[in-house]
């Protein structure tokens, strides 16, 4: 299942710069040269290398290396729970040794002068950071109370944002934000989900971004419910997927089945025959229904209520489009990508809450997209009804915490799937390298994020709206 997760590159300029001769022509010609992102795959180790804690004392450690709990008295508890997720910590950096991560604890940031000391941190180390590495900082959301500690955490959001296009070689730089009533990280922390799934592999097309982690959602799933076995978290759960009889839709009832979950999996009747053959390859259950028709939510539901007696997972991937201009939008376009992009989600999201069909614990996922957040031309009905979805998931957010639930929006950037491959080249490969990361992502990048999501651990993650877009250097 690990490898059928993977799809295989469709870059050709990728390729190109990443052979011998290639690489050579590129650096003399200053183009750019994107590097093969390391992803997930099961087994592999959390990082390419040791993990450098700070903040850490000045100056020379005459003992050598410190790892594990007992390694400062700061970062203790921190340390403890890195090295519980897979990582072997240091907190003291040595000429010569390089990274595989740089994780930074700035939670007691009170001015902006504090800020200084992350850059003290990164200097050096900076430079040795592995290829695919992972730069990670800890800090407070604003919570309003005092306007500097207030300006010192958004201060970090700059910095991990500008960081993040500085970097190379495939590394990305994140920003955890610890709400105002979280403690400091230690163990069973609601962040663990967070720390594990920025450092690994999963995260890959995730960059420059920053996620706030609240008290775990109350619920028979909490913060304290990490799973037994971190490569199968969703094990025995019950996932619905929209549109997945391809692209985005296919990739996650791929990795959220690779994650353990069984996937019923959703998409028209046209799309018979390929969702049949995803359900056959995930061990799901294909359902053919048109999710904007108006009786679809009471359908679905009625089926996951008869079948399995309710659903953990729903994932909101269906979606179109219908690109024009808006003087030459026709009302048909309109209406059928609000529809299926929007009110389908506003109508089983309902069925959820109201039926109570959604069991404790529960997750739900909505596909948002870059272009909700910073527009885009011959667009405004898809970014109507994207960035629609993230309002809607931002007032839904409480109602969801109070079932004992959490629902939360992905954002794709530039996809390389079937619709953004039948692009012009020119405009395609421009699309390509407007980001940090100078590359498309690819549709499981997308379906990493939404498992991670759906994760019991991930319970303190509610109502939040995370990109997987490369940092893209065109809008917000």
């Amino acid at each position: 299942m690990a490898d059928s997760c993977t799809a295989k590159s469709t870059d050709r300029y990728l390729d190109l710069v990443n052979a011998p001769v290639g690489k050579t022509v590129a650096a003399r010609l200053g183009l750019p040269r994107p590097a093969r992102l390391r992803r997930y795959h099961v087994g592999e180790p959390l990082l390419p290398g040791p993990l450098l804690l700070g903040p850490q004392p000045l100056g020379p450690q005459p003992d050598g290396p410190q790892r594990g709990t007992n390694a400062v008295d700061g970062p203790a508890p921190l340390a403890g729970t890195l090295a519980a997720i897979g990582a072997e910590v240091d907190t003291a950096d040595r000429e010569g040794q390089t990274w595989g991560a740089l994780v930074f604890d700035a939670t007691a940031a009170r001015s902006p002068r504090d800020l200084a000391e992350l850059r003290e941190f990164l200097a050096g180390p900076l430079r040795r950071l592995a290829p695919s590495g992972r730069v990670l900082v800890i800090g407070r959301a604003p919570d309003g109370e005092d306007p500097q500690a207030d300006a010192a955490r958004q201060g970090l959001d700059g910095i991990v944002r500008s960081l993040a296009k500085e970097l190379r070689r495939g590394a990305t730089a994140n920003l955890i934000q610890l709400a105002p009533d979280v403690a400091a990280v230690g163990e069973s922390h609601p962040a663990a989900a967070a720390l594990r799934f920025f450092l690994s592999g999963r995260s890959a097309y995730v960059d420059g971004q920053a996620l706030r982690v609240d008290a775990a959602t109350v619920g028979e799933v909490s913060d304290a419910g990490e799973p037994a076995d971190w490569s199968r978290p969703l094990d025995g759960r019950l996932a619905v997927v929209t549109g997945a009889a391809r692209g985005i839709g296919a990739a996650i009832a791929r990795v959220l089945a690779r994650d353990g979950a069984r996937p019923v999996l959703v998409d028209l009747p046209a799309a018979g025959d390929a969702l049949a053959r995803v359900a056959n390859s995930t061990a799901g259950i294909a359902l053919q229904l048109d999710i904007a028709a108006p009786d679809a939510a009471a359908r679905l539901a009625a089926h996951l209520r008869q079948r399995h007696g309710g659903v953990d997972i729903v994932v909101h991937n269906a979606g179109i489009t219908r690109d024009r201009l808006l003087a030459n939008m026709k009302p048909g376009d309109w209406d059928a990508v609000l529809a299926v992009n929007l009110e389908s989600q506003l109508r089983l999201n309902a069925a959820l809450l109201d039926d109570g069909l959604l069991r404790a614990g529960g997750r739900v996922v909505c596909l948002a997209s870059t272009t909700g957040i910073a527009g885009n031309r011959g667009q405004t009905n898809y970014a109507a009804s994207k960035a629609g979805v993230i309002g809607m998931v931002r007032s839904l957010a409480p109602r969801f915490a109070a079932a004992g639930a959490t629902i939360n929006a992905v954002a794709p950037g530039f996809i390389d799937t079937d619709m953004t491959r039948s692009m012009p080249l020119v405009t395609r490969e421009v699309a390509r390298r407007l980001g940090s990361l100078q590359q498309a992502g690819q549709p499981v990048d997308v379906a990493e994020t939404v498992a991670f999501f759906c994760q019991p651990a991930a319970g303190g993650v509610n109502g939040q709206v995370l990109r997987v877009c490369g940092q893209s250097m065109v809008g917000a």
